[in-house]
């Protein structure tokens, strides 16, 4: 079954610090972990009543590992999936994407497209071949990146580094 420690490095391998893009639709980032998601899921760490930037420059690699198992790994129920190269791309596109990196998981699989990973989806995962399965999620990813930039081309100053991510995924039997 997969690790999330496997993944961990891969995560902080592309994801820096403190960044403010004017084009991220993210807004405030560091570690890859948005304002708005830290908001969601994060807590007061300067203690001064609210939770906002001055509170996002301030988590810990620690901390963003807990917000990528609680709210990432664990809505993938990535410890039931068995191959890891498979829960690495599908934990990453969540992270990245949100829901699409379900929804867009379970037309592939041509299963009931909920958006919530459950039995029939992590089944699904598990009954497919691997192999086959990874590069059809990997070139999905890439058609959504695609679709993303013909739509927003204020985007593309992302693509490339978008792109470089994705390939960077390999199938592994392991």
């Amino acid at each position: 079954m997969a690790k999330i420690e496997t993944l961990v490095p891969f995560i902080f391998g592309w994801e820096g610090g403190w960044a403010d893009h004017k084009n991220d639709r993210g807004g405030k980032t560091n570690m890859g972990v948005t304002l708005a998601t830290w908001k969601a899921c994060g807590y007061d760490k300067d203690g001064d009543g609210d939770i906002d930037a001055d509170d996002l420059k301030q988590i810990t690699r620690e901390d963003v590992v807990n917000l990528l198992r609680k709210h990432y790994w664990d809505r993938w129920k990535a410890d039931q999936i068995r191959s890891q190269s498979l829960a690495n791309i599908l934990v990453d596109w969540v992270w990245a994407s949100g829901r699409p990196g379900i929804t867009r998981v379970q037309q592939l699989l041509q299963i009931n497209v909920d958006g919530i990973v459950g039995p029939q989806t992590v089944a699904s995962i598990n009954l497919a071949n691997q192999r086959q399965l990874f590069e059809a999620i990997k070139a999905d990813r890439i058609r959504f990146i695609e679709e993303i930039c013909k739509r927003s081309p204020s985007q593309l100053v992302f693509r490339k580094g978008w792109l470089n991510r994705i390939n960077d995924f390999k199938f592994s039997v392991r």
